[in-house]
């Protein structure tokens, strides 16, 4: 009898399935169809950040006359308090199914989200603190787990920008639906935002179907059974990953800042509260506009030198919204057009050079977890800081004491950390451009 020959080296089973797994959601299956089926879900996501970071101040102030001193405190509390468990949930989507996280995390997230435009008439405090926790653990932990599933169906750095741009491309479009709505669903703005809060359920529900229904999970989760703390140090180990950092500190705090005082600004400083939806809506298209060229721009010159030209378009078209008084609305408008242009580089680029970084350490989960901690940082910062200064300065909503304090702080102050942030990118270029 003529035995068969041996074969050489045999695979294990459990490798043969895992390089069918991860062939099986290469970059060669990533069609334009899934791209676009992984970003939908950025949509609700987003249509939902804008109400919480932007809405929520002047919201409460004027629903529930809550003080902006006592406003800003249970802004920065939750928002401290959501920004510190963003690590941790880094770290646990780092060894759990990444879609299981997501989906889990949605429901929080929708309940908790209604409930927070719809207080009560008593204990509004309470009720913002508690409604804010269950919509910062939902939003967080599906935010978290949907980046680094992100990072691990992109097989290379041009797919991984293209699937950020994606989903940060569908989240401008729940932004501008966001800004928009409240003016079609009422007539009074504090109104519309309520009825906004019933619109995102069902919304949230078909982008999920389509989701998980189009996107493979990625590339099986090998991370090891590492505790929490040196998961973090091999993060911040990262001579490049604290550089992109700190850039995206000083950056993340020069749009937290208009951010939070975008409606008082419009309303009390231009006297056009009644225009803030469109003006909204017109800066977030021209971002959702400009995605394809920084895209285009980053495949040929690079993402630092994107992000670069960005931040100097930023600049240049800030600098004038100091001098605007009431009446400028169309002035403030080309405003919004020149500095939203700006926009997407800000949301995609910077993204996708962190998920390189983080693919690279073996761990996107945990860099993400990192990331989003830093970003809402920089939104507590700016909201636990700005309100109540500005307050002591003299500034009331709907009057018209302390505007020059207002303009300072919504126009000149961000223009100091975003020249911080170009200086930063430009010194640390080489280091960042992988």
């Amino acid at each position: 009898k003529v035995r068969p020959p041996a074969r050489r080296n045999p695979k294990p089973i459990q490798q043969t399935l895992l390089q069918s797994r991860t062939e099986q959601f290469s970059g060669a299956a990533m069609t334009n169809g899934r791209i676009l089926a992984y970003g939908l879900l950025g949509l609700p996501l987003a249509f939902a950040a804008l109400p919480i970071y932007v809405h929520v101040p002047r919201y409460y102030a004027e629903t529930t006359g809550m003080e902006l001193a006592v406003l800003g405190i249970i802004l920065l509390g939750a928002r401290l308090l959501d920004a510190g468990i963003d690590p941790w949930l880094g770290w646990l989507a780092d060894r759990v199914s990444r879609p299981r996280m997501v989906a889990i995390a949605l429901l929080p997230f929708a309940i908790g989200f209604v409930a927070l435009l719809n207080p009560p008439a008593e204990y509004a405090a309470s009720w913002l603190l508690g409604s804010l926790a269950l919509t910062y653990l939902g939003f967080s932990a599906a935010s978290v787990a949907y980046q680094a599933w992100g990072a691990d169906i992109g097989e290379d750095s041009v797919l991984r920008t293209r699937l950020t741009a994606a989903r940060e491309g569908f989240g401008l479009l729940g932004v501008v639906l966001a800004a928009a709505l409240p003016a079609v669903l009422a007539a009074s703005l504090s109104e519309g935002i309520a009825r906004l809060s019933w619109i995102l359920p069902p919304l949230l529900l078909v982008a999920a179907i389509t989701t998980f229904s189009r996107v493979g999970v990625g590339k099986p989760i090998l991370a090891a059974a590492q505790p929490l703390l040196p998961s973090l140090r091999r993060v911040f180990a990262d001579l490049a990953f604290r550089r992109l950092l700190a850039v995206f500190v000083a950056n993340g705090i020069a749009a937290a800042l208009p951010a939070t005082l975008f409606l008082f600004f419009v309303a009390d400083v231009l006297q056009a509260e009644a225009a803030s939806g469109p003006l909204l809506a017109l800066y977030f298209v021209a971002g959702a506009a400009s995605l394809p060229l920084w895209v285009m721009l980053s495949a040929r010159r690079g993402r630092v030198f994107a992000w670069l030209l960005a931040m100097g378009v930023s600049i240049i078209a800030f600098a004038g919204a100091s001098l605007l008084a009431s009446g400028d609305v169309w002035l403030f408008a080309a405003i919004c057009v020149a500095s939203g242009l700006a926009l997407g580089a800000d949301l995609a680029l910077p993204a996708a050079i962190a998920a390189d970084l983080g693919e690279r350490q073996g761990q996107a989960g945990a860099c993400f977890g990192v990331w989003n901690f830093v970003a809402k940082l920089n939104l507590a910062l700016a909201a636990g800081l700005s309100l109540p200064l500005l307050g002591a300065l003299g500034y009331v909503p709907g009057g018209s004491a302390g505007l020059p304090a207002l303009s300072f702080a919504y126009a000149l102050l961000p223009l100091a950390f975003k020249a911080l942030a170009a200086a930063l990118l430009w010194r640390w270029r080489h280091s960042l451009e992988i």
